[in-house]
């Protein structure tokens, strides 16, 4: 059995910033990176699926996702970062050091950072791995850049979906919403927004079956629900804002949540509600899950960190 200062879960923008930050400080971290198979606890998180990186300060030509992900990495190994590539199976919190349970063997530490990000629930379509990144996106804030000029459409009727399809009018022609229900789920005051914008229409009793396109979005094969009619949208973008999910199984009945699974921490801090236990990144921001903002809370939880174990815990 290993023993680490710092033991960081999950290698996203949070848990590589939290790294640098650790091994400058120090702290030695190993970082359980995730495994490569799994798209939920995949190293490198949710920017490994992403094509262009345009809106990452520090890099005005923009970066691929996984290249910008390999940088955050070398950057922390430089400074003595260790990495595992496996899954953490379990978790006992209820003593220090802290136990982790990665299958068959056990690793201790006087402190962990959980950084194991969400994913974004998608439609279940065999298509959608080929052309994530190409036309099909779940994040308006990261692509809508590049749909200028465009007709583009948006599944899902809740109040993040309306929000993106209200974003993306800044850049697209047209924005349909694709949603299989006869109302919209959102807020009264977003389904006006979506009412009241000219660019904006809404496909009811809709359902998406399939999507067009080879190595580029060409389009959405749609049915209506209650005719049965089936067409095919000519669109160029399609973006998926049905939810999305925190990594969370893992500390169920262990650390404090919200009822959608997102970690709950102190507010202005990653204190979860296990002294020791620090959370960051998309495991507990459901606002902004940008990867700027999930590198800052990276920072803060090894400061975080540091400093509790400075003070003797």
């Amino acid at each position: 059995m290993s023993h680490h200062h710092v033991v960081i879960i999950g290698s996203g923008p949070a848990g590589l910033t939290a790294a640098i930050y650790a091994a400058r400080a120090n702290l030695h971290p190993l970082v359980v990176e995730g495994e490569p198979s799994s798209t939920s606890d995949q190293p490198g998180g949710q920017l490994m699926l992403t094509t262009d990186v345009e809106n990452f300060p520090g890099f005005p030509e923009g970066i691929m996702g996984p290249d910008l992900m390999m940088k955050f990495r070398e950057q922390s190994q430089r400074f003595g970062a260790e990495f595992l590539t496996e899954k953490v199976t379990a978790v006992d919190f209820s003593d220090r050091p802290f136990r982790i349970s990665i299958r068959d063997r056990h690793i201790t530490a006087d402190a962990v950072i959980i950084s194991t990000g969400a994913q974004s629930l998608m439609l279940g379509l065999e298509a959608e791995s080929r052309l994530l990144g190409y036309g099909l996106s779940t994040c308006a804030t990261c692509d809508g850049f590049f749909f200028r000029g465009q007709e583009i459409a948006v599944a899902g009727g809740g109040d993040s979906a309306v929000e993106e399809a209200v974003f993306l009018t800044k850049f697209a022609a047209k924005v349909t919403m694709i949603h299989r229900r006869d109302t919209l789920r959102a807020s009264k005051i977003m389904q006006e927004r979506a009412f009241n914008n000219p660019k904006i229409e809404i496909m009811w009793n809709t359902v998406i079956d399939d999507l067009v396109g080879e190595s580029k979005l060409e389009g959405a094969v749609v049915h209506d629900v209650v005719t049965g009619k089936v067409s095919t949208l000519p669109v160029t973008g399609l973006f998926v804002a049905i939810g999305h999910r925190p990594n969370t199984d893992l500390f169920k009945g262990i650390l404090d949540m919200e009822d959608n699974g997102y970690l709950i921490t102190r507010p202005g801090s990653s204190y979860t509600n296990v002294p020791g236990v620090f959370a960051c990144g998309d495991v507990q921001d459901h606002t902004y899950r940008q990867a700027i903002t999930a590198a800052g809370s990276g920072c803060m939880a090894a400061i975080d960190c540091e400093r509790w174990l400075e003070a003797g815990h």
